[in-house]
């Protein structure tokens, strides 16, 4: 997983603008498998793969975070069978790229509960978090056992906690107590799958992110496919509440 690239941007990326913060719903590897006539399993396996060169075409494109949705909160009422094997292929996915990741300075960051999670593929999530804290090539938030409500819950009892005053809570209090705190916003969220829904991912961090939808499911996103959205991205105007006129003018 050659993350490392010797630019920052290819001339395809100098051409437009590209997002700094990319997050994506991994949807659609059990449809992938399903349509092929092979078990889920075979679709969450693919769509691990998937993930190896996703983060590679990132680095090129000169995207410094990403966030991907590994495993929600919901998840955990799938079949027993199927959430096993979830576990085990983040288990797998650590164990197998942990040394080249941290080799081409990808910091990884858990983004979620630790509730619930079998005690040894917790630990290993630590040490990878750990072991590569002080990399900056790619920021990946990893989010397992994530879930965009339970993240807010979590945020306002840790306020509760330490005592702030109400009339002193502000969105940057509640941004400082989120999973993600010191993370920048996600630029753009890439849904896999066609399904037109968030699912309770990153709700409070999207209220100004870019959304783009494809039929794709997430084993066949390919380079070309976020090359696809970038190009959507970069096409759209961002007013943040603002008129073109001001943003014309905020461009001088």
């Amino acid at each position: 997983l050659p993350i490392r690239s010797t630019h920052t941007h290819s001339q395809h990326t100098d051409e437009r603008r590209v997002p700094n913060h990319v997050a994506i719903i991994m949807d659609g590897n059990g449809r992938w498998a399903q349509s092929r006539g092979l078990p889920r399993s075979a679709g969450h396996k693919q769509g691990t793969e998937n993930l190896r060169r996703i983060l590679r075409e990132a680095v090129r494109q000169g995207i410094k975070v990403m966030t991907i949705y590994a495993f929600s909160t919901e998840n955990w009422n799938r079949p027993p069978a199927e959430v096993m094997t979830l576990m085990r292929l983040l288990e797998y996915f650590v164990d197998r790229e942990l040394d080249e990741l941290d080799k081409e300075g990808v910091c990884i960051r858990h983004v979620g509960k630790k509730d619930g999670v079998a005690p040894a593929l917790l630990k290993k999530i630590e040490y990878a978090c750990e072991r590569t804290q002080d990399n900056d090539t790619l920021l990946l938030n990893v989010a397992f056992n994530y879930g965009g409500r339970d993240e807010i819950v979590n945020a306002v009892r840790l306020i509760i906690e330490s005592g702030i005053p109400a009339d002193e809570v502000t969105e940057e209090v509640i941004t400082d107590h989120l999973y993600t705190h010191g993370v920048p916003d996600p630029d753009l969220i890439v849904r896999t799958s066609g399904e037109l829904r968030i699912s309770n991912f990153l709700i409070w961090q999207a209220a100004y992110a870019e959304y783009y939808i494809t039929d794709v499911f997430w084993p066949d996103f390919d380079e070309k496919e976020l090359h696809k959205a970038i190009d959507a991205y970069s096409q759209r105007k961002r007013r943040f509440g603002k008129t073109d006129a001001q943003i014309s003018s905020d461009d001088t």
